[in-house]
């Protein structure tokens, strides 16, 4: 007899972990994750050890919503304090690598400008020579770059840090992960596997396709305990049936913040994939994975920020991804890791380097980067492109959180790429303060006003509406305001209709409406449909049906 065939729960959460805190892309390359463990993880830890009732207080504030604060059930004094003597005791060598980097840092700052820096190269922390190089720019300042590849290749990238949780959910509420480690529940399993794993290939794929079990069960090790838990996670009641999209137009989907996906009868693009759970209810109507293509021809990345590249939703997306497309960045910059490296590290095959202004034409599409300024804080951070794609002669541009400080830039670039059907823009326009993200590598505290001037903020009104004037589209959608409820334990945003970036989109698209552009703030989620005949102009669905209806009269 045949063994029983499972489906895995649409509700399954896999959530990847580092250290059992929640993975992002700084905790995977070796230099930022040792920056993190010290100016992060055990700076939260100190604070929780020292006043949890502070903690306690905070997370019930909506205004302190996002900060460095433990949301964690009563009594979890005790795993805090296991969670921080573990991470003292078998990362003590990412922690002498962190203070190394302070120590450089220093000493850099000490040599007289101008002077050869080979001299220098003795006097480097023992652990980091032959991991950098020391350099000049222009101006005579010395800094250092990292042999990002050297590093991936020693004991401080360890995959034995890496291990994902389990459990079923049925709403969109969790504390913001990036201030809140897991500890332990009786409803969530937690299993020591790296990210690389094809395991989690496996049951991903079981989301579509029933398996049986016991071929899952032999690629880990389960106690009794973990295997009852385990097999509550399936189900042998197949998922909605997968209806691939056959129409002769171009279909945009919206999944929520700055994930579209564009779909014709040959080819789709995901761009910037950030995707709900499924099989729970909510007021918020939203796609989920269950509306996604069996295979993917190309998921697009705009920059490294944990809203925009979420291992959440890609490590269960990587069995059907057939091309990852990413900014190019080779600077060895702390504050600028190689994404090439850091996706190859965890599994992904085909990962292709995108750069500005470069065309890259595939059979069924032309994806060409574009420069990306702002929401970096003035961060010299290569690894960020907005995208233009070009599906038969419909053209979309998706600008992302880039911030348009310098409308010349864009009028150069629509020099090349002329006019757009579609823009995508994002409008977060306060964002947090630089040390919000970027705090942990920096080895001196920087000044409060310093640190307010420089915003992880994007486009406000004037801004976003001197980019719609240089690309004369038909419609503007903003998007990538981190709106959605599943968002908010990545994002920490919660607006009112004053906040700042709501007025702004607001007038953004009243204006669009008065020009008679198509223009809308997306939430929850948008389906589009487009005519994309080659050679003629293109009208979106809407145009078109009220030209055939002229035409009638």
């Amino acid at each position: 007899m045949s063994e029983k065939l499972f489906y895995l729960k649409p509700n399954v959460v896999i959530e990847p972990l580092v250290d059992r805190w929640y993975a992002w892309p700084h905790l995977i390359s070796p230099a930022t994750a040792a920056r993190n463990i010290s100016g992060r993880h055990l700076k939260i830890m100190n604070s929780y050890i020292q006043a949890p009732h502070v903690h306690a207080a905070a997370v019930k504030n909506p205004k302190l919503l996002g900060g460095p604060f433990m949301d964690l059930p009563q009594g979890s004094m005790q795993e805090v304090k296991n969670l921080r003597e573990q991470t003292q005791t078998n990362h003590k060598d990412l922690l002498e690598f962190s203070d190394a980097i302070t120590a450089l840092e220093k000493l850099l700052k000490s040599h007289v400008k101008g002077y050869s820096l080979e001299p220098l190269y003795d006097k480097v922390p023992e652990i980091l020579k032959g991991y950098v190089e020391l350099v000049y720019d222009l101006n005579n300042n010395p800094s250092f770059r990292f042999f990002e590849h050297l590093l991936y290749a020693s004991e401080f990238y360890k995959p034995s840090m890496q291990s994902f949780s389990f459990w079923i959910t049925n709403n969109d509420q969790r504390p913001f992960v990036l201030s809140t480690p897991r500890v332990d529940s009786n409803d969530v399993l937690h299993l020591n596997i790296p990210f690389n794993s094809t395991f989690i290939d496996a049951l991903s794929e079981m989301r579509r396709t029933p398996k049986a079990l016991t071929d899952l069960k032999a690629q880990v090790t389960l106690t009794p305990e973990q295997e009852k838990l385990f097999e509550t996670f399936f189900t042998d009641e197949a998922p909605p049936a997968y209806k691939k999209y056959e129409g002769d137009k171009l279909r945009m989907r919206y999944f929520g913040h700055a994930c579209i996906l564009v779909e014709t009868k040959d080819v789709n693009i995901l761009i910037d994939p950030i995707i709900s759970y499924y099989g729970y209810y909510s007021d918020v109507s939203r796609f989920s994975d269950m509306d996604l293509p069996d295979v993917i021809d190309y998921v697009l990345i705009t920059h490294n920020h944990q809203d925009h590249i979420l291992f959440e939703t890609l490590l269960p997306l990587r069995h059907k991804i057939k091309n990852l497309v990413i900014p190019k960045s080779t600077s060895g910059a702390l504050q600028d890791p190689n994404l090439k490296l850091m996706f190859k590290s965890l599994g992904f095959k085909n990962v292709v380097e995108i750069d500005e202004m470069e065309p890259m034409e595939f059979p069924d599409c032309t994806l060409t980067g574009i420069p990306f300024i702002g929401e970096h804080s003035d961060l010299n951070i290569h690894s960020k492109v907005c995208h233009h794609a070009r599906v038969g002669d419909f053209t979309m541009l998706f600008v992302a959180d880039s911030c348009n400080v310098t409308p010349q830039l864009y009028e150069h670039v629509h020099r090349q790429m002329g006019d757009v059907d579609i823009i995508f823009l994002g409008m977060e326009c306060d964002g947090a303060p630089l040390t919000w993200l970027y705090g942990p590598l920096l080895s001196e505290d920087l000044p409060r006003d310093m640190d307010n001037s420089r915003r992880l903020a994007g486009s406000n009104y004037e801004k976003g509406i001197a980019l719609v004037n240089v690309f004369k589209p038909k419609e503007v959608y903003v998007y990538a305001m981190g709106q959605e409820p599943w968002l908010e334990f990545i994002s920490s945003l919660k607006y009112t209709p004053e906040s700042n970036p709501i007025v702004a989109s607001d007038k953004l698209v009243n204006e669009c409406l008065s020009r008679g552009i198509v223009s809308e703030r997306l939430f929850g989620e948008k389906e589009l449909l487009y005519h994309y005949t080659a050679g003629q102009q293109t009208l979106s669905l809407q145009e078109a049906e009220t030209a055939e209806l002229l035409e009638t009269v």
